[in-house]
């Protein structure tokens, strides 16, 4: 360790000002010392920071493109089967509140940035879904309802630090309950549809990543009980990924379900899916 630690030494001694402001703006004075100039990995309150800044900042860049695969997919097929609005209007209504509540709060960015990035794509979601079900003037609304409701979120003279706490606290309950429409379609249609499995399976790394770093960095219970009830039902939703992945539903679930089975089939074109409801055989288009 001496070894590296002199060969290391005179580089991070001499690191570039920006490069040298950034870390110590993530890592503190101290933990810096520790980490950077002194190359001590033995500081373990040290180290867990670093990996927490290291996650928080993986998950604002890769939520930054969290969602395209989902857009693309619904406007290239210019359908919005297998997506539940319902969920997308909760989960958007939770993010909104929790990215005022971290702003409020003054926590590092680090530990919430994803929220904004992800619930714009959320809104872009929500509106080619409305669209494509024939529904734009609800989907004007709809963005002109969120623009009001981040107005008094983020001002204080219209809603209260008291207040925004109590929402925060409501939030938590959304961010869950948007989960549970989600996973009763794919259930009820017996297939994911245009569902991105990289959205979902994004969504379950960063929600494990962010209790994490949630526990190495913010104190705040109703933040924390959020993500963990977050991970668990997007656990949920990943098993459905999988268990759907190449599977249309059967002509047996669709009748269980009252459903006509040629709009349950999965995966292809409107003649395909009359086909393979018929033939009971399971697409090979994989989920993206």
């Amino acid at each position: 360790m001496d070894t590296l630690r002199s060969t290391l030494q005179p580089i991070t001694h001499n690191l570039p000002a920006p490069v040298r402001n950034a870390a110590t703006s993530l890592l503190g004075d101290v933990c810096y010392k520790r980490l950077i100039l002194d190359i001590d990995p033995t500081d373990t309150p040290c180290l867990k920071l670093a990996v927490s800044k290291g996650l928080g900042i993986g998950i604002i860049g890769a939520s930054s493109i969290v969602k395209i695969p989902q857009i693309l997919k619904l406007v290239k097929s210019h359908s919005a089967e297998g997506i539940s609005f319902l969920s997308y209007l909760l989960e958007t209504a939770s993010y909104l509140i929790s990215l005022a509540y971290n702003v409020r709060q003054g926590f590092p960015f680090s530990t919430f940035g994803e929220t904004a990035l992800i619930a714009a794509q959320n809104v872009v979601i929500a509106v080619l879904v409305l669209q494509y079900g024939g529904k734009s003037a609800a989907a004007g609304a709809f963005v002109a309802g969120l623009a009001a409701a981040g107005y008094a979120l983020f001002n204080g003279n219209v809603v209260d630090g008291k207040l925004l706490s109590y929402l925060q606290a409501g939030a938590g309950v959304l961010g869950v309950a948007s989960k549970a429409p989600q996973i009763w379609t794919v259930w009820q249609q017996g297939g994911t549809g245009q569902l991105s499995a990289f959205a979902v399976f994004n969504y379950l790394a960063g929600s494990l990543s962010r209790i994490f770093t949630t526990l190495q960095e913010v104190d705040d219970k109703l933040i924390l009980y959020g993500f963990i009830a977050g991970f668990l039902l997007n656990a949920v939703l990943a098993a459905q990924m999988v268990y759907y992945w190449n599977s249309p539903a059967s002509a047996k679930h669709a009748s269980e379900l009252g459903k006509r089975p040629e709009k349950i089939a999965m995966g292809s074109t409107a003649g395909d899916s009359r086909t393979s409801a018929r033939t009971k055989t399971p697409t090979t288009r994989r989920r993206g």
